[in-house]
């Protein structure tokens, strides 16, 4: 399974936003320079993780980025499925035109409870898991 950067970038920011932003918004650029993510890059990340109400955004003097929800109320899966990293562990789950062996491959099923198990580890661990496993 391959976990596209910008679901590890969207990770590592909101728990950094976890962490760093309890008194209020914390600016990208101060995200980026800890978490060693490029600037413009996050910004991006920030945007659309701010579309799937995983975080809000506020302008201004104090504004910057600040969780939307508590961290134990959001997953790696939602981050992974507000960043397009969603995919399944082999084509052919989604899509059975993407070999003419899937309506009776051996393989599929075995694929598909693959899939299901890493599933259930995303949308079982939160930021606040990742936090106690951090310190």
């Amino acid at each position: 399974m391959h976990i596209p950067i910008q679901v590890d970038y969207g990770v590592r920011a909101l728990v950094d936003l976890s962490i760093h932003g309890r008194d209020g918004s914390v600016r990208a650029n101060e995200i980026a320079k800890r978490q060693g993510i490029p600037g413009p890059y996050l910004e991006r990340v920030m945007y659309m993780l701010q579309k799937g109400g995983l975080t809000e955004s506020r302008r201004g003097p104090s504004g910057g980025h600040a969780l939307a929800l508590s961290p134990s109320d959001i997953t790696i899966g939602a981050v992974m499925k507000n960043l397009g990293g969603n995919q399944p562990v082999i084509g052919c789950l989604d899509n059975l035109n993407v070999c003419d062996q899937s309506t009776s491959c051996g393989q599929r099923s075995v694929w598909r409870e693959v899939d299901k198990a890493v599933q259930k580890v995303l949308d079982g661990t939160t930021i606040a898991d990742l936090i106690k496993r951090t310190r």
